[in-house]
């Protein structure tokens, strides 16, 4: 893996950009670029 980016979702959003549920907020998400 090149890169690997670690998120933590908030209801205002993250860096990524990334679309998820509401039931996901709070959860760390890792966005891994190959």
């Amino acid at each position: 893996y090149k890169l690997i980016f670690e998120k933590t979702i908030t209801k205002f959003g993250n860096g990524a950009k990334i679309d998820v549920p509401k039931e996901f907020l709070g959860r760390k998400v890792y966005v891994i670029v190959r």
